[in-house]
């Protein structure tokens, strides 16, 4: 670190609040941010996040204590110690209040809000049941609360019956409440003598904003802390909403349980990417262990890991594992400056260390340029001549120790193809080592390139670490090599991101098109469609099928196969048939009108045998020469609709070989889908094969998106498997398709 359900997206956000069984603050709120932003969707959701103004919570004015205690023994009793304490370093007001006491910690009582002499901005609940106490709230025009209680949604049904109850009677107060099931860390001590850009910390689990708080003791400053707790009300949108623009934050750090509404974590993770803050959270809930626990701790969803990891990229999230990375990622994004260059140069006293860091950082993803020719000899000028400069560069220790060091790390970092050095330090090594710190602090006062070193010591007392390394303001200073690459990773692309980050709101559809009416003359509720009936909704979206005809008979297969034109494709068509192929319910490759009428009656025969209702036979045209890819809509239990890419036919079942986007996305997220993909080398032709129409491809993935955009969860489920991605310039075609209606 740097030292000194898929109800839960509806298709009319308004209808929402009234029709589903979202808790109705929620809905409410984010109305409030239409309101203030005057934009929907096409779906009716909104297409800006709320900021609300927090600035009363963090730095009121008035505190009023609900429940307060100075009896010796009484959890209470530290609280509001703590709170005083608080409030007397903020410059608020307090008021203990309490039905039945005179006096707490010498400071005169209330009985109740409505006595207070003022309106409060913050009421503390230091009370069992905070429920009754919200109405006396909302009368006093109270306009923050912290609620501590547990026992709500974390506990299981009763409980998220009762909070539910809370949050119902918070959005009729017109307050706005942090928790339940809170902490004290938004009332911490942070220090106010560390200076440059702070870490605002978000946490559901309070313990495990500790690791990022105590940086403050290696000189890196923390402005607030958020513990959203259950979020009954204020959830971690509305922290990272906020703390993007506060213009002290430099980075904010989450860690998240459960997402509590997909749609607004992406609004305002959309706005702190508008502002350029990088937003690095840990979300549990990679495995089902953890989502399992992750559930049982807050109540809230976890969402499909996979949508979750795909949407934080999206927009620019900075997803870690570990506190660990965490704290040192939130460090050196908040504290560095941007980027001149994207090259690292790996720097060290031994070649065995350099070679082993440059190793892990190259299958990381950072580029370890070679240096030039000309570079390598100016080096050269103070490195022996045997020794290996060209990246990573060993300096064989002895120049490290007098006057050449400075200059060998000054040379380096004057190269314009260079934005990065890191210097691995593996272990104490005096007074080399001492002398090689010094070197790299000073030489990072005179840069704006970023310098980075790992103190590899398990000791960590020496005082090139402690004194030299962490007293510096310039100088990111890491433990682990693991921690440092993923760090350096996360500085690089997060300025790449920020560059050309163009915000998908902007350019959100907010009417339907033409295509939307036509689809929903097709649409059955409740239903599955058949192949023939999914593929006409596929063609009111300009998706292109091949020539086909649905017909009853031998004879129609017949006269449509003369049409279609030979060799044909054969297939049963009906709204309850999914997996057609493994029941023999497709003929390829029929050449002659004999074969298409033994076909027929071979197809009609099964479908009667297995008891399965068919609308007709597909007589299809035969499309070959391409790659099978899979495009499709799933609903999430948290972001609703989305889209997903992939290799297609039988492929998608054996290798999962998918990328997932949530909508809405431009043609650059499309064209990041299929770069994501481990087969992608298909699509630019192997073993000699042409390379295909990925242009066509790109552009079916965005119209499937304006699909699910515009019939929101009415669409459960779109599965176009396979199309057919033909050559360049040729175009796609869906050669099946599979469509649930809500």
């Amino acid at each position: 670190m740097l030292g000194s359900t898929h109800g839960t997206l509806t298709t009319d956000f308004r209808a929402r609040v009234v029709a589903c069984g979202e808790e109705p603050h929620a809905a409410v709120h984010s109305m409030t941010a239409v309101a203030a932003e005057g934009d929907l969707d096409v779906s009716g959701r909104p297409l800006h996040a709320a900021v609300p103004d927090l600035d009363r919570f963090f730095r009121p004015e008035s505190v009023a204590v609900i429940g307060a205690s100075d009896t010796d023994g009484r959890p209470n009793t530290g609280i509001t110690r703590q709170l005083i304490a608080w409030a007397e370093r903020v410059g608020a007001r307090l008021y203990p209040v309490h039905p039945t006491r005179k006096s707490v910690f010498g400071r005169a009582c209330s009985p109740s809000v409505a006595d207070l002499p003022e309106q409060v901005d913050l009421a503390v609940l230091l009370v069992g049941d905070p429920l009754p106490v919200i109405e006396e709230l909302a009368h006093a025009k109270v306009k923050f609360a912290v609620a501590f209680a547990s026992g709500f949604a974390e506990t299981g049904a009763e409980g998220a019956a009762a909070q539910a109850r809370l949050a119902a009677a918070v959005e009729r107060s017109g307050l706005r409440l942090l928790g339940p099931n809170t902490n004290l860390n938004a009332f911490e001590e942070f220090r106010d003598d560390l200076d440059g850009p702070a870490i605002a910390l978000i946490t559901q689990s309070g313990h495990q904003g500790r690791p990022v708080y105590t940086l403050q003791e290696l000189g890196v400053r923390l402005s607030h802390w958020a513990p959203t707790g259950n979020e009954a009300d204020l959830e971690t949108a509305d922290f990272i909403a906020y703390f993007s623009q506060r213009p002290e934050v430099g980075a904010i750090a989450c860690y998240v349980e459960g997402l509590k509404d997909g749609r607004s974590f992406l609004l305002a993770a959309d706005r702190a990417a508008r502002a350029g803050v990088p937003v690095v959270a840990v979300k549990v809930g990679r495995t089902e262990t953890g989502a399992r626990m992750a559930a049982s701790h807050t109540g809230k969803l976890t969402g499909a890991d996979q949508v979750v990891d795909a949407a934080m990229r999206q927009f620019g999230v900075i997803r870690v594992d570990g506190l660990d990375e965490l704290q040192d990622t939130a460090a050196l994004l908040a504290r560095a400056r941007k980027p001149l260059a994207d090259g690292v140069v790996v720097y060290s006293i031994s070649g065995g260390t350099g070679a082993h860091f440059s190793d892990l950082a190259t299958a990381a993803g950072l580029d370890i340029p070679v240096l030039s020719e000309e570079k390598q000899a100016e080096l050269h000028t103070w490195i022996p001549g045997y020794l290996n400069v060209a990246n990573p560069v060993d300096n064989g220790g002895h120049p490290v120790g007098d006057w050449r060091g400075r200059k060998i790390i000054d040379a380096i970092l004057a190269d314009p193809a260079v934005g990065v050095l890191i210097c691995p330090i593996t272990g104490p090594f005096p007074p080399m080592s001492d002398k090689l710190a010094q070197d790299l602090v000073d030489a990072a006062e005179a840069t704006d390139k970023l310098v980075c070193v790992v103190w590899g010591s398990p000791v960590g007392t020496e005082d090139a670490y402690r004194t030299t390394l962490l007293g510096s303001s310039r100088v990111a200073t890491f433990r682990t090599f693991g921690n440092c690459i993923t760090a350096v990773k996360a500085y690089l692309d997060h300025h790449r991101f920020a560059a050309s980050y163009r915000s998908p709101f902007d350019e959100a559809p907010r009417t339907p098109s033409p295509s939307f009416r036509k689809a929903q003359a097709l649409m059955r509720p409740g239903h599955q469609l058949s192949e023939h009936a999914a593929k006409q909704l596929l063609r009111a979206y300009g998706i292109r099928v091949p020539r086909e005809q649905l017909v009853t008979s031998a004879a129609a297969a017949v006269r449509a196969a003369g049409l279609v034109g030979y060799p044909v494709v054969m297939k049963a068509s009906g709204a309850r048939l999914a997996h057609k192929t493994e029941l023999g319910l497709v003929k390829v490759g029929l050449t002659s009108a004999s074969q298409v009428r033994d076909a027929y009656r071979e197809l009609t025969d099964i479908a009667r045998y297995e008891d399965i209702e068919l609308d007709g036979i597909l007589v299809c045209q035969m499309v070959e020469r391409g790659v099978e890819m899979m495009v499709g809509v799933t609903q999430d239990a948290l972001f609703g609709p989305t889209v997903t890419v992939g290799l297609g036919g039988v492929l998608v079942e054996v290798l999962h070989d998918a990328a997932v986007r949530v909508p809405p996305f431009g043609e650059d997220q499309a064209r990041a889908m299929l770069g994501e993909l481990r087969g992608r080398a298909l699509l630019e032709g192997v073993r000699g094969g042409p390379p295909v129409d990925v242009d066509a491809l790109v552009e079916v993935v965005l119209r499937v998106q304006r699909m699910a955009l515009e019939l929101g969860d009415d669409l459960c489920e779109l599965d176009i498997n396979p199309l057919m991605v033909l050559g360049r310039g040729q175009g796609a075609v869906a050669l099946d398709a599979l469509a649930v209606c809500r």
